[in-house]
Order: C-alpha cells, then structure tokens, then sequence
C-alpha cells in the first residue's frame, strides 16, 4: 500500500495548473513556468502524481534531430481530487472541500 499523497503547498500549486486548462496535456517546462518551481522541485511531484494515476502522461513524437518531450495531463480521476484539494486563488489557502476530505 503507497503512503498518502503529501499535498505540499507546492503540490497544490501543480494542481492548480493544470485546472487551469484540464483536459489539455501541458509540457513539464511549461508547468515549470506556469508555477515558479524549478525542475528538482516540479518533476518528483510530476512523477508521484503520475505513480498515483493523478497524472496520465505521454511522449510526444519528436521532429528529427529533437528529443522526444514528456507530456501530462489530468485522468479524470485526478481532475476530481485536484477539484476536491483546489487551492483558493485569492487566498492561497485550501478551499472548504479540500479541508473536509484532506489526507495528509
């Protein structure tokens, strides 16, 4: 059995963006971006969501002479509990949703 997702505040932030267009793919770099988080940051939080079926994720066949580039998107699993766990964009503070059902 895995541990309970630990919803960082940066974790949360991740989620977050990809609410903001959910049923896109989103390049890692672009979450990068989109968020602030540096790589060490962003892409074990990328690979725990993905690892909990949060995340689907795909390669996107590359032009010749570029390496492929690793994609993510919401399952609709994940768009649920990213719904559920949604920070407050005004507040920056978890949503009532989020507070009742949270697992640390």
């Amino acid at each position: 059995m895995k541990p309970p997702l630990r919803l960082s505040p940066q974790t949360l932030m991740v989620l977050d963006a990809f609410l903001r267009a959910p049923k896109s793919w989103e390049y890692g770099y672009d979450i990068s971006r989109n968020t602030g988080l540096k790589s060490g940051t962003l892409y074990p939080i990328l690979m725990r969501l993905a690892d909990r079926k949060i995340l689907e994720t795909s390669w996107e066949t590359a032009e010749v002479g570029k390496p492929p580039r690793h994609m993510y998107r919401l399952t609709p699993d994940g768009l649920r509990f990213a719904r559920e766990h949604r920070l407050s964009r005004s507040t920056g503070r978890l949503t009532t949703a989020a507070l009742s059902g949270a697992k640390s």
